[in-house]
């Protein structure tokens, strides 16, 4: 027989049971909202092909200056002139575009069928998200589980959610039953202030809202600012979506996905602590 001593092994860990996580009414916003917000984003971009132009105030002529301008292979941002890598400012069959057509509806230029499609979805996006928001305050659902606590705001808190995210480790066990606080930030500005911004700055650009509702060019500082606004909601809306996807894969994309699916997660098992293997090998 060996004298020597056991290798320590970890026990097997039993696995937490699942438990519902997303109800009926946040499974069914969450599929309409990424097909009308992905229909809407890549409109949007063939509707900013046609001035690929951002000012602020009440400019928006060819010989005003402004923030925000994609030319042929790059993009100014202020000051800064970024290159375009394939995706701003390229020619496609003979034609330039400010947005590469492959990333647009439709994939050639056509300012009226992009706005048709802009607008029919955004009937798309505003319904169900008005009903998704009244459902959820009534419920108490906004209250009870993205509302920050004050422990949650501490900035050392908020460094620390960052660096576990940034070292992929993800809540496992009971922890995994809540949004950190990062998601809770993240889910708060896109339900509550991008993507109303986005709304209330599409509808100052209508000509039609604005002699109903005048007041709402003195909000956004006049439709130009507003076509500005709206393209920064655009952009923050869809590197949210960007994040969230990379993060769905990094954290087990099929168990992320079953439960905005059917609603039910299963959490990881919370890590054997290494002083138990310690006792156990003793």
């Amino acid at each position: 027989m060996s004298d020597e001593p056991a290798v320590p092994t970890s026990p097997p860990a039993s696995a937490p049971a699942p438990f519902y996580r997303h109800k009926l009414p946040t499974r069914l916003w969450h599929w309409l909202n990424a097909l009308s917000i992905f229909v809407m984003l890549m409109s949007g971009l063939m509707i900013l092909n046609a001035h690929p132009r951002l000012y602020w105030g009440k400019y928006g002529a060819n010989a005003d200056h402004a923030w925000l301008e994609i030319m042929p292979g790059h993009v100014r941002v202020g000051p800064v002139t970024l290159p375009g890598l394939g995706i701003f400012g390229v020619t496609h069959k003979g034609r330039g575009y400010a947005i590469n057509p492959l990333f647009t509806i439709p994939s050639h230029y056509d300012l009226a069928g992009s706005r048709q499609w802009h607008f029919a979805f955004a009937w798309v996006l505003v319904v169900p998200g008005i009903l998704y928001l009244l459902w959820s305050l009534l419920r108490g659902h906004a209250w009870r589980d993205l509302r920050p606590t004050l422990a949650e705001l501490r900035p050392s808190h908020i460094w620390h959610d960052i660096r576990e995210h940034a070292r992929l480790r993800f809540p496992t066990g009971e922890a995994a039953k809540s949004y950190s606080i990062l998601q809770k930030l993240s889910y708060v500005g896109m339900v509550f202030v991008a993507i109303p911004g986005a709304i209330l700055t599409g509808l100052t650009m209508s000509p039609g809202i604005n002699a109903a509702w005048p007041w709402l060019l003195d909000v956004f500082g006049g439709r130009q600012s507003a076509r500005s606004i709206h393209f920064i909601c655009a952009m923050a809306i869809a590197a949210f979506i960007i994040v969230h996807l990379v993060m769905v894969i990094l954290a087990g994309p099929i168990n992320e996905m079953r439960s905005i699916i059917t609603g039910w997660y299963r959490p990881a098992p919370d890590p054997v602590p290494a002083a138990t293997l310690s006792e156990e090998a003793a």
